[in-house]
């Protein structure tokens, strides 16, 4: 399994409904659907984590001759998957939260196994933990591989043979397993300590640059995207902990992004790029030249107290993100559904596998309709290429169980070195390891393996897009709403703090944050619910007027922040020479 098997796209907008009425139907797209894209920065860190994570407790268990327990292995190796975009501190909370959560996952599924044989009641549970997995997951955001890890784990378990005197002994092993991928995914800090921030810090630089750079009719989508970036990079160096130099290095770097969108017009491109490319590697952090103020320390200083005035203020807790209303909700239901769906038409299909079809129907729900579209024919296309993987490496992996742990470890990496290029070429790697992974237990006929997925595979890709228009998702207009009300309210606390003759410390950082984050959510907010069946008119010309005013607040604070830096170091400046004009 691989970080293939979870929604890493961001919503992206259809088409605009028509002015005149709702537009209740969007057209589902198939051009672009399976277009390559440029690989992700840090495709290599979830690859070799998870083959390393893996390599250690299964090439163990082929030694002692159990390799039928490495399911309960990795589920725990598995776990190496998550959190790399995280900086450490912050890291280390999220693995161990992903390991809890995937023995409370795969614990729930062991006992349901234990208590019933009915593969009714199997499929049922097997729904509702989906849901559940896909709601937290999302209200966390965790990020890639998401739900689907823990999806494929739980389903997978609910079939398998158990009693119940040996559920601890299967849960130490996946304990175990999971404290090696912790080990793993953190063992990088001990060269690269501010690794995750730095490649936070290029993002929004490369991002600010992108938006410098951009033609009038991309101008606005590079705007949002350069926003989100840099509001990404805040988030990524407050999560660090301490401030030593190398963080307020790169706070400084960010503060030239946001200034690069409050003043294209006075940016180098080329420059930004040229930080961004000094941040990789293990080098000295760049230095701006300070030419304009900016990077004075104060400034910097200012700058983080409003971020971190912001986020003492505190955010809205997991239970409120849950609550009734919450757009999450529908997405929950809708998975619930089709996974259920999926279940039942692949036992009335007869088939011995049913968790495959649940599995297939759980990886498809992305944030709207028109993704989970995309992310069906991803599916079924990477799937069916990947049964024609395994049915060429089959052969040899019959030859001997090491052939089976080697192909595992192979294929776990390509589907990670893959996954950023496309979810289908991802897929393609991903299928021949989740039938392998079957062999673990015992040697089985490959073409009743080859055909159980191709069924499954289409069942589960049906009913699941069926449950996805059927489960309406009329929240997601809601949820614009909000969104507007709350980027209304920041635009105007900005621009109350911005005519104040002089701004309590941190008063003007703080809700130029807060201003930033409302917009990064509304235009979430906005393509999302531009890709949604079934929704009313939404209030298109509202969002852009919403967003084109906040961004010129937003630039206003930067400016009026360059300003103040400017004339506070032109006052030091002036008092530094008039004592040494007295003592002279």
């Amino acid at each position: 399994m691989s970080s293939a098997e979870t929604p890493t796209s961001a919503p992206t907008p259809s088409a605009s409904p028509s002015p005149s009425g709702p537009r209740l139907v969007r057209r589902l797209p198939l051009a672009g659907v399976l277009r390559l894209h440029k690989p992700s920065d840090i495709w290599f860190k979830p690859a070799t984590s998870v083959v390393v994570s893996a390599a250690v407790p299964n090439l163990t268990l082929l030694a002692l001759g159990r390799l039928d327990l490495a399911m309960y292995t990795m589920a725990g190796s598995l776990c190496a998957l998550y959190a790399h975009n995280l900086p450490y501190a912050a890291r280390a909370r999220a693995l161990a939260w992903v390991v809890l959560g995937m023995l409370a996952s795969l614990a729930a599924a062991l006992l349901t196994a234990s208590l019933t044989s009915s593969a009714a009641v199997l499929v049922a549970v097997g729904a509702v933990l989906a849901a559940a997995q896909k709601t937290l997951c999302d209200a966390t955001r965790i990020g890639p591989p998401g739900h689907l890890i823990l999806t494929f784990i739980s389903s997978a378990s609910l079939f398998a043979p158990q009693t119940l005197g040996q559920i601890p002994g299967h849960l130490a092993l996946t304990a175990g397993a999971g404290a090696v991928a912790w080990l793993v995914g953190m063992a990088p800090a001990l060269i690269r300590p501010h690794g995750p921030e730095r490649r936070a810090t290029a993002r929004a630089l490369n991002a600010a640059a992108a938006y410098v750079s951009a033609e009038d009719g991309a101008r606005e989508r590079a705007r949002a995207g350069a926003a989100a970036a840099v509001h990404a990079a805040w988030q990524s160096l407050l999560a660090t902990g301490g401030r030593g130099a190398a963080r307020r290095g790169l706070e400084r770097l960010v503060v030239r992004a946001e200034v690069a969108l409050a003043a294209p017009a006075d940016t180098d491109p080329a420059l930004l790029r040229a930080w961004a490319a000094g941040l990789s590697g293990m080098g000295p952090v760049p230095i701006p030249a300070r030419h304009d103020g900016i990077s004075d320390p104060g400034d910097i200083d200012d700058e983080v107290l409003g971020i971190e005035a912001e986020l003492a203020f505190g955010k809205p807790s997991l239970w409120r993100r849950l609550a009734p209303g919450s757009p999450l909700l529908p997405v929950a239901l809708r998975t619930a559904v089709g996974c259920a769906l999926a279940g039942y038409g692949s036992l009335a299909l007869g088939v011995g596998r049913p968790y495959w079809a649940l599995v297939t129907a759980a990886s498809l729900y992305q944030a709207n309709v028109t993704l989970t579209w995309n992310r069906t024919v991803q599916r079924v296309a990477g799937n069916l290429a990947g049964v024609l993987v395994f049915a060429a490496v089959v052969p040899l992996a019959h030859v001997g169980q090491i052939f089976v742990v080697l192909f595992c470890l192979l294929f776990s990496f390509g589907a990670e070195a893959f996954i950023s290029r496309n979810y289908w070429l991802g897929s393609v790697c991903v299928t021949p390891m989740a039938l392998l992974i079957t062999e673990f237990a015992r040697t089985q006929e490959a073409g009743e393996l080859i055909t159980d997925r191709v069924v499954d595979t289409l069942v589960g890709a049906l009913l699941g897009i069926v449950a996805a228009v059927i489960v309406t998702n009329r929240r997601a207009a809601d949820h614009i709403e909000l969104a507007l009300e709350a980027t209304d309210r920041a635009r105007e606390d900005a621009e109350r703090t911005l005519a104040a003759p002089r701004p309590e410390p941190g008063g003007l950082e703080t809700t130029h944050r807060r201003l930033a984050a409302a917009l990064v959510e509304l235009r979430a907010a906005d393509d999302t619910a531009a890709g949604e069946w079934w929704q009313r008119a939404l209030p298109e010309e509202r969002v852009v007027a919403a967003e084109q005013a906040g961004h010129r607040t937003l630039a206003a604070t930067v400016r009026r922040r360059t300003r103040r830096t400017v004339q506070e170091t032109d006052e030091h400046r002036g008092g530094t020479d008039a004592r040494e004009n007295t003592r002279a």
